[in-house]
């Protein structure tokens, strides 16, 4: 079938790329003008210009589409720039949800966040949530993927981390370390993406995803120096003095953290995966394994 995917140029959308094109389906992706060269197997996509944020543009996009995937968010905002979440999260998709109302779509594939659920919440997850709602009360048959940390050869989260281990041999960590995460592979999100289209028992589901097992963030450290053959030294940084720095600093786009990101670092990260392996049929990647296959 035709699919429209949105966010198509970030981490997980070239690999949800390549696996609709593996698997027979035409691909076009919403692409802002400027970003076409950042779309994988361009050459084989279709390239319809816009942003998610223009519903003329995402109107056009989607006629003759028979589903739609929406892969766009953002982990952190930058109000200056008019990059918000509640913008990127709640219009893009109330926008593409509209449009593919309009245009007949049959099946609706929305990337969401494990943990997004309603106030109180943080508005990384509280936006989420709402996105999700206006998927499930689209009319359109949808699955909603909440994710763990995903990891990848591009990921811009585990690869830092793996990169202050190589060349310092020490990375920071917040307060204890043990707060808990269940990071998943982005070949098993991009298989379970094209999938969806396929299986008709994972219409109007929620899925929570992660790996076979919660790892504290310690042991997320320890496996990655593991696999890198390399010894580090954890950093432990306190969690009140880390604050007030956010707190200060937090607003400059060069500052790595906010407030927000802090809270939801030692909320935690964890979900119950078994019906996603089940109905998707697929096999749980354990962490160690899965850095192995793509990380020296």
């Amino acid at each position: 079938m035709r699919v429209l995917v949105t966010g198509g140029t970030g981490f997980v959308g070239g690999y949800v790329i390549r696996e609709l094109l593996a698997r027979g389906h035409e691909v076009r992706c919403l692409v802002r003008p400027g970003s076409e060269g950042k779309l994988a197997d361009r050459g084989r996509a279709e390239i319809a210009a816009g942003d998610v944020l223009e519903a003329a543009a995402v109107a056009a996009a989607v006629q003759g589409c028979a589903a739609v995937i929406n892969l766009v968010g953002i982990i952190r905002e930058f109000p200056g720039r008019g990059v918000t979440f509640e913008k990127v999260h709640v219009q893009a998709t109330e926008n593409l949800v509209n449009a593919a109302r309009d245009a007949g779509v049959k099946r609706f594939l929305q990337m969401s966040a494990l943990g997004a659920r309603p106030a109180p919440a943080d508005p990384y997850h509280l936006t989420n949530f709402r996105a999700d709602e206006l998927v499930q009360q689209s009319g359109i048959p949808y699955t909603i993927f909440r994710p763990s940390v995903i990891y990848g050869p591009e990921d811009q989260s585990l690869n830092l981390l793996a990169r202050q281990i190589k060349t310092l041999r020490m990375v920071p960590v917040v307060g204890n370390g043990l707060y808990q995460m269940q990071p998943v592979p982005v070949t098993t999100i991009a298989t379970a993406f094209a999938l969806a289209l396929e299986l008709p028992h994972t219409e109007n589901r929620i899925y929570e995803v992660g790996g076979p097992e919660p790892l504290t963030f310690n042991e997320i450290i320890d496996t990655l120096a593991q696999v890198l053959g390399c010894k580090v030294l954890k950093v432990h940084v306190m969690v009140w003095s880390l604050r007030i720095l956010t707190g200060l600093c937090g607003r400059f786009p060069w500052f790595p953290l906010t407030t927000g990101q802090i809270r939801m670092l030692l909320e935690g990260n964890t979900c119950d995966p078994k019906a996603f392996y089940q109905d998707f049929g697929l096999e749980a990647v354990a962490f160690k394994e899965g850095l192995a296959k793509y990380l020296r």
